[in-house]
């Protein structure tokens, strides 16, 4: 794929990324298989749909609004934790061998695409409001989701959502809005740190945030025309797809 090519293919598929997001999918799903598309490396293609998609996450904060209002001391709690440990999952992203990621990357990508489908049986997954899990729970959870947000990411989102729904927010909407605003802060450490290290392919990036950003203004108005089980079930299924590829690559 020549570079022109490339520029143009990553812009659509930012465009698509941003659509699922707003449907509640799972951006990374369609950017990073997108990127290996157009030929950049697995562990570069991670990194780079990390920093790319930045803007999307950002964009998805700041229409939280006033369904985040109120939430102040959830924020202050739940913040610096997720925060240092997605930091500590870019880290050790970093400090992988290239071949370790290579042969873990599809079993996350299974994972991710298998969160996506079950979306919303996870959804269902609210609780009484006198309901907790234990504050041990808690943390353990908090801290996975935290640092498989920082090493791969996807699927922590919904991941996220759950917990939020079982111990802070029993609102979906409400929960969904407060995962905004918490993963734009905890994927703006590891951004800094892949672009630091000069792993980004910004070539790749630019094109598929731009695309990204459109996707994530646009997607309302395209969510109401594609049901978004449609748009879920077809990313899933392709991302199982490519799990089993990249392990028979990997093999």
């Amino acid at each position: 794929m020549d570079a022109g090519g490339a520029g143009a293919f990553l812009v659509v598929a930012g465009v698509v990324a941003g659509v699922i997001g707003t449907s509640g999918g799972v951006t990374s799903l369609v950017a990073y298989p997108a990127l290996l598309v157009a030929g950049v490396p697995p562990f570069a293609a991670n990194v780079t749909a990390s920093v790319a998609l930045l803007g999307s996450g950002a964009s998805s904060a700041l229409r939280a609004g006033r369904d985040v209002a109120g939430a102040g001391p959830v924020l202050r709690r739940w913040l610096p934790p997720i925060v240092l440990v997605s930091l500590a999952g870019a880290v050790l992203l970093v400090v992988t061998p290239g071949a370790v990621f290579d042969r873990v990357v599809p079993f996350l990508v299974a994972a991710g695409s298998v969160v996506l489908l079950l979306q919303p049986a996870i959804a269902r997954l609210q609780v009484r409001r006198g309901s907790r899990l234990p504050p041990l729970a808690v943390a353990a959870w908090g801290g996975g989701v935290a640092l498989y947000n920082g090493y791969f990411g996807a699927g922590a989102g919904i991941l996220l959502i759950t917990l939020l729904l079982l111990t802070a927010e029993p609102v979906l909407h409400r929960a969904n809005a407060l995962k905004n605003v918490i993963l734009v802060a905890a994927d703006l450490l590891p951004a800094v740190l892949f672009a630091v290290l000069g792993a980004v392919v910004w070539r790749a990036a630019l094109p598929l945030g731009a695309g990204a950003v459109i996707g994530g203004l646009i997607g309302p108005s395209v969510a109401r025309r594609v049901p978004a089980t449609v748009l879920r079930v077809l990313v899933g299924l392709s991302g199982l797809v490519l799990a089993v590829v990249l392990l028979v690559r990997a093999g």
